[in-house]
C-alpha cells in the first residue's frame, strides 16, 4: 500500500506550518512518521514506534539505539526527550528540486530505522534485571 506524505514548510520565526512544498509516496514502514517538515534546505522527520514499552524498556531502547546507522544520510540525529515513546528527529538534506532523491532518502532511512529498532528491542528483551536494579 502506498502512503502520501506531504511535505510542508515550517516558518522559523512563528512556528507554523506555511505551505505544501511537496509530497512523497512512501511504499512501506510510514508508521515509524510521527511527523515530518521543511525549513529551507532541510528537512526535518521524527522517527518513533508505537509499541507499548515499560518504564525500563524506554530507558533501554535509548541506551541501545545507535543513532550512528543514519550516518551519510542525517546530517544529525537527536533524542526527542518529550515524548510518550521513545522518538528521534533526524535533520537531513533537502532539494527542493529533486523530489525523488528526498523520497529515496526518507524510504531508505525508513528500513534503516526498522532494522534498527527491531535489533534494538531484541538486544533488550532480556535486560529488564539490568534496569531494575
Amino acid at each position: 500500500m502506498e502512503t502520501i506524505v506531504v511535505i510542508m514548510e515550517k516558518d522559523p520565526k512563528t512556528g507554523f506550518l506555511d505551505k505544501e512544498i511537496a509530497s512523497l509516496s512512501i511504499s512501506k514502514n510510514v508508521e515509524y512518521i510521527v511527523n515530518l517538515y521543511a525549513q529551507g534546505d532541510r528537512l526535518f522527520i521524527k522517527l518513533s514506534d508505537e509499541k507499548e514499552l515499560k518504564d525500563w524498556e524506554f530507558n533501554a531502547v535509548y541506551d541501545y539505539f545507535d543513532p550512528e546507522v543514519f550516518s551519510g544520510r542525517a546530517l544529525e540525529v537527536k533524542e526527542v526527550e518529550d515524548s510518550y515513546n521513545p522518538t528521534w528527529e533526524l535533520k537531513l538534506p533537502f532539494n527542493r528540486d529533486n523530489i525523488e532523491e528526498t523520497e529515496k532518502n526518507v524510504c531508505d532511512i525508513l528500513e534503516i530505522f526498522k532494522k534498527e529498532i527491531n535489533d534494538v528491542y531484541e538486544a533488550c528483551k532480556d535486560k529488564e534485571a539490568d534496569y531494575l536494579s
